[in-house]
């Protein structure tokens, strides 16, 4: 920036100096040219700043074995795209599949243990309802003197021993069914497990990375293939406590990529408050808006906003850039059109500060025509909606 305003600076002493000889600038001849101006003005600036970091998708999924078995099959290499649920690594799981059947096979029996105590409890039901039906018989004729005590103790035992029966009978219904619901979480458990011989992928993406081939060894925990989802990408960067202070969730970034024509439109997703112990920075993660060049790996810089600061600043428009030299047009009170030469900074929010070679007040032109030229006479009319922001 030095030499840039060296420069300027230069070029707008000496636009004064020949000023200052005296000599009246010519007037181009020719109608008034009809231009839109606006004045410059003190406004809150910000001063902008970078940080460089790597495009990583928002999701990716790192396919582990839960088992030690051997692997059968890889149908998948990188680079090949891949739908949810498709099969992605093939285990050997004949053992688990034996486990499987052996569960299936003990729910079968606890299932039939359960209906023989269901009958049984039905036999025991019926012998109770038939000893309650002789007891009352007996304790009338007793109270009638028609049946010895002998014949009616003989009755209420009889009654005790189908309640007895009765009781054990529900017991053992009860236990059939804890039986069947142990059974059928052992199956449910064995598929489970059996699944666990075919990993698939959890949603549609890209796989980026194949780990084993068939006839591996596959152990619990070790990675098998790695599949990231290309539909939603985020630029993840590191700032100092400094910088990070000004950086906020929701914030709007515009983001340069390497190899990429255009810069992309990106907005702050996340930022991590815990200090990293190594570099004592922050992680920044910026979501990108979906276009077709991005990829996991590429570099690119974000262009935070940073500290707010009052200047003086023109309109984007007002600018006129050649090379390294900026100028605007100035109108006089006269209503000519006078090439100013500046120092301008880079654009930020539609604006432009001025360091040096315009005051306050003072009306340039908006989108200067190719027919103004320097001393040309102007007809100066109110910006149009929306060319200031």
């Amino acid at each position: 920036m030095k030499p840039t305003f060296l420069i300027s600076a230069a070029l707008v002493a000496a636009a004064a100096a020949g000023c200052s000889r005296g000599e009246a600038p010519k007037v181009p001849a020719g109608p008034p040219v009809a231009v839109s101006v606006a004045a410059a003005a003190e406004r809150e600036l910000v001063t902008p700043f970078e940080a460089g970091g790597v495009v990583r998708a928002q999701r990716v999924a790192v396919i582990v074995s839960r088992i030690m078995a051997d692997v059968r099959a890889v149908p998948v290499k990188a680079g090949d795209r891949v739908r949810a649920g498709q099969t992605l690594v093939l285990l050997d799981g004949r053992e688990l599949q034996a486990h499987r059947t052996r569960a299936s096979a003990s729910q079968t029996a606890v299932t039939q243990s359960t209906a023989l105590a269901e009958a049984d409890r039905q036999a025991a039901e019926a012998g109770l309802a038939l000893a309650r039906l002789t007891h009352q018989r007996m304790a009338d004729l007793k109270a009638k003197n028609s049946a010895t005590q002998g014949e009616l103790d003989e009755a209420v035992a009889t009654l005790r021993g189908a309640e007895a029966r009765m009781s054990v009978a529900e017991a053992r219904v009860a236990e059939a069914r804890a039986s069947v619901a142990s059974a059928t979480a052992g199956a449910s458990a064995a598929d489970v497990a059996a699944s666990y011989a075919t990993l698939t992928a959890p949603f549609d993406g890209v796989v980026t990375e194949k780990s084993v081939d068939p006839g591996n060894m596959a152990s619990p925990g070790q990675p098998l293939v790695t599949v990231e989802d290309d539909r939603s990408f985020r630029l993840e960067v590191r700032l100092d406590a400094s910088r990070a202070a000004f950086v906020h969730v929701g914030d709007e970034v515009r983001v340069r990529l390497d190899g990429a024509a255009a810069d992309a439109a990106g907005r702050v997703a996340e930022v991590e408050r815990v200090v990293d112990p190594g570099s004592h920075d922050f992680l920044v993660k910026v979501d990108l808006a979906p276009a077709p060049p991005l990829r996991s790996g590429m570099y690119g810089r974000a262009a935070f906003r940073g500290a707010a600061r009052q200047g003086l600043a023109v309109p984007e428009a007002a600018v006129v850039r050649r090379g390294q030299i900026s100028s605007v047009f100035v109108v006089d009170a006269d209503n000519h059109a006078r090439l100013r030469l500046v120092n301008a900074s880079e654009p930020a929010d539609g604006h432009v500060e001025i360091r040096a070679g315009l005051r306050s007040g003072e009306r340039v032109v908006l989108s200067p025509p190719p027919a103004l030229v320097d001393g040309s006479p102007v007809t100066a009319g109110p910006a149009a909606p929306g060319s200031v922001r």
